[in-house]
């Protein structure tokens, strides 16, 4: 079963790549950095959705590739900080 986090990463691209791309986008992808659906840590973030942009240009475009990812990167640490805005420097 997919950790909480997968399940965001999932949540997240679903609404620009529909369900059965966002699933296996989230299953790949962690696999490629060498962790599981299970072990994905929010740290992981950033490089999965520079991964994505790269996976998912040919299979829908550039402009939608980078929106997943920017849904995505919006999950990571410096952007779930309270009190934080936007990127920390």
């Amino acid at each position: 079963m997919p950790n909480e986090l997968a399940g965001e990463i999932e949540a997240a691209l679903r609404p620009v790549i529909g369900t059965v791309l966002a699933a296996v986008s989230v299953d790949v992808e962690v696999r490629r950095i060498g962790k599981t659906v299970d072990s994905v840590e929010r740290t992981d973030v950033s490089v999965i959705a520079e991964n994505l942009v790269e996976a998912l240009r040919l299979v829908v475009g550039p402009n939608l590739a980078e929106s997943a990812a920017e849904r995505v990167r919006e999950l990571s640490p410096s952007a779930t900080i309270p009190g934080i805005v936007g990127p920390l420097q």
